[in-house]
């Protein structure tokens, strides 16, 4: 099995603002094209770049598009938060910018989701560098609502801190339904806030 990139945020070495502009030009191109169809020289030509410049910072392709999307002007990195409410730390992650309901956010997955797929060094450094920070935030408020005896105490919150953006990119990339924050606020009230006060099994 392949190893996971023990990586994560923003690379300290991009910085300044040409790579700033190199990052929102990828992030572009990536939510116009998508994963599979963009090129290195084609991020080049939308930054007005060269193509050397590009790999003096980014040795790869899946590299310079994961920084693009935690660390572009527009960063899809959902900030964590915590009211003292399991419902309204929820609705405010989802709900925020680069959130489940953030048409620039889907935009971007809608981007890379089948590289996922068939390119596993992408999948590597966009699961260990994006997603693993995402659920690992989630965990947390589920973590302290639990501290607060908000939830049932024997939640596995391995299996519930991905459930509501499950269920959201379900909807949205299978079913081809809304997910914006009305959507996002039902599910959390309807299905993952059940779920986690249920009562204990027997």
């Amino acid at each position: 099995m392949r190893a996971a990139k023990r990586i994560t945020g923003c690379r300290p070495r991009v910085e300044g603002a040409r790579e700033s502009e190199i990052l929102d030009a990828a992030l572009d191109l990536l939510a116009r094209v998508g994963y599979d169809r963009m090129t290195m020289d084609a991020v080049a030509a939308e930054a007005r770049a060269g193509k050397a410049t590009l790999y003096r910072r980014w040795t790869s392709k899946s590299a310079l598009v994961v920084d693009a999307i935690l660390c572009s002007k527009e960063s899809l990195q959902v900030p964590d938060v915590d009211t003292g409410s399991l419902r309204e730390d929820l609705i405010q992650m989802a709900c925020s910018h680069g959130g489940l309901s953030d048409e620039r956010s889907a935009q971007v997955m809608a981007g890379v989701v089948t590289a996922l797929h068939h390119d596993p060094d992408f999948a590597d450094e966009f699961r260990t560098r994006v997603v693993a920070p995402r659920i690992e935030a989630t965990r947390a408020v589920f973590a302290r609502a639990r501290d607060r005896g908000e939830i049932t105490a024997d939640l596995d919150l391995d299996l519930l801190s991905p459930a509501l953006a499950g269920i959201i990119l379900h909807r949205s990339f299978v079913l081809g339904l809304p997910a914006d924050d009305e959507t996002v606020t039902r599910v959390v009230d309807e299905i993952i806030l059940p779920a986690a006060t249920r009562h204990p099994a027997g």
